[in-house]
């Protein structure tokens, strides 16, 4: 019987099939341990592999397994195309075979130990991806598994009117399955969350992806009542683009088309805002900006018209944020305003109402005071500087108090720890059993405090005898004096009853008795 030939290094295994797009042989992929499920990986998740790479000759130029799994954005360019294919293709735990042309690999480039125009074989084990985050602020608010890609480039943006086949779930409940077509930016008004729509703008014509979105870009806390979906539920969606109709672009517009478009998304921004559908109506005044933001190329003729449309979007704009209480961007709105229009009473109002939103009373106070010097007959800034000038007052009321707590707090904390560390003197005595251990020290710790203790007991002791002893000193010189006075009383009775000169004597007496009374005291 023949042996069973092993196989020589760079060899293809019988197994391998042919990945590469153009079918022209350049990724062949060999599975070694089929991997678990039905899903791959699509292009935006981040994977995790290991890997090792050799030549055709077995020689190894690289292994993650000599330092740990290598992280990459799938389908991004950010690897050599025969990964981006083939990695595309794996499921979890799977361990794949790739063999790699030069034009799928490093082609004519010669990359450290990898001579120019080889063919390069990888050895690949899938350990896990996560999906693609769609979210702004890439907080994996907004989850995308691509199920089937699309079949064009151009994808929808904000206005755009989309098709779509759209199933929702929560916790296994499906809760909505429907055809719907509606402009991108209104999607609340056809039951269609935030995240989705925000999805949407990355769907290519005929994708099929599977969303998985947190409650935050759901229904909220407010869930939706018209499809049972209860408050801060997660939802999952598999949506179908199946086409979208996309608006002019500003560029392709002449001047009267643009103002025609910021017009008509005017009409449908105030509609909503009638309806306090504030961002829907901010969605529309945003709208309404790009055809209008920049100047270029409009003519005298309509120029005043665009700019008057402008200030229009901009301080609709900040009104439909002030009344989400978004005061930061409500600020800029009105900056932008009064950086053409310094005087513009709506703008300085409503900047004055967004720094009173963010506890800016003394900046909003300015803000009423430049109202009341265009229109010193504004009831509505008089009333809110005078709202202003309260709540100033009854900060500086409140730093005031806060001040004072602080210090009063300090000071007694800085008593405290001086009584605590001194422990000998509270203010008026001394007082050892003040300097106690703390709970927390160790051995060493108490053995040293105990030390000093000691010593302060000793100091307070050797205190106490001294100050006895000068006691008592000052009572025996008191009482010397004392006897010294009376003593000097007898012998003056004595001068007058024998000596007759009483002024003469007396003196003399007197004089000796201070002196004496000098030394003494």
């Amino acid at each position: 019987m023949r042996s069973a030939r092993s196989k020589m290094p760079g060899e293809v295994g019988c197994g391998a099939i042919d990945i590469s797009p153009a079918q022209d042989g350049g990724v062949l992929k060999e599975i070694i341990k089929p991997g678990a499920g039905d899903l791959t990986p699509s292009n935006g998740s981040t994977v995790n592999v290991h890997y090792t790479g050799t030549l055709v000759d077995g020689t190894k130029f690289d292994s993650s397994r000599d330092r740990g799994p290598f992280s990459f954005s799938l389908g991004q360019g950010s690897v050599i195309k025969a990964w981006d294919i083939g990695v595309a293709t794996m499921k979890k735990g799977e361990i794949c075979k790739l063999t790699c042309l030069p034009e799928y690999a490093y082609g004519s480039r010669e990359t450290g130990s990898i001579p120019a125009n080889s063919t390069l074989i990888f050895e690949i084990e899938m350990l896990d991806w996560e999906l693609e985050d769609l979210s702004s602020k890439q907080d994996k608010g907004i989850l995308r598994q691509i199920l089937t890609p699309g079949v064009e480039i151009s994808t929808p943006s904000s206005g755009s009117t989309v098709d779509v086949h759209v199933t929702g779930e929560y916790n296994g409940t499906v809760f909505d399955d429907r055809d719907v077509s509606f402009p991108l930016g209104e999607g609340s008004e056809f039951n269609i969350p935030k995240g989705l729509e925000k999805a949407l703008q990355k769907f290519k014509v005929k994708e099929k992806s599977r969303l998985e979105i947190k409650a935050r870009y759901g229904f909220g806390s407010e869930g939706n009542k018209q499809l049972n979906v209860p408050p801060n539920v997660d939802l999952v969606y598999v949506v179908t683009l199946n086409s979208f109709t996309e608006l002019k672009k500003s560029w392709s517009m002449d001047d009267a088309e643009k103002i025609k478009h910021a017009k008509m998304f005017k009409e449908k921004g105030l509609k909503y805002i009638n309806a306090q559908k504030y961002n829907l109506a901010l969605n529309m005044y945003k709208n309404m900006i790009t055809y209008i933001d920049s100047g270029y190329g409009f003519s005298e003729e309509l120029e005043k018209e665009r700019k008057s449309l402008l200030i229009a979007a901009r301080l609709n704009c900040a009104l439909c944020l002030l009344k989400q209480e978004k005061y930061t961007e409500a600020q800029a709105a009105c900056k932008e305003v009064l950086d053409v229009d310094p005087n513009n009473i709506k703008a300085l109002y409503r900047r004055g109402q967004a720094y009173l939103g963010l506890s800016d009373a003394d900046a909003a106070k300015e803000s009423f005071e430049a109202v009341l010097k265009v229109d010193s007959s504004n009831k509505a800034a008089a009333s809110a500087l005078a709202q202003c000038n309260k709540k100033i007052k009854e900060q500086k009321e409140k730093e005031k108090q806060v001040y004072w707590n602080m210090f009063a707090k300090f000071a007694k904390k800085d008593q405290e720890e001086k009584d605590w560390r001194f422990g000998w003197w509270d203010g008026k005595n001394v007082n050892v059993e003040k300097y106690e251990s703390d709970p927390e020290d160790d051995e060493e710790q108490k053995k040293e405090k105990r030390k000093q203790r000691e010593i302060i007991a000793k100091k307070a002791a050797e205190v106490r005898a001294r100050r006895e002893k000068e006691r008592q000193e000052q009572l025996e010189r008191e009482k010397t004096e004392s006897e010294k006075e009376k003593t000097g009383m007898n012998e003056n009775n004595d001068c007058k009853n024998t000596q007759g000169n009483i002024t003469v004597d007396d003196d003399k007496i007197t004089d000796n008795g201070n002196a004496e009374r000098t030394l003494t005291e």
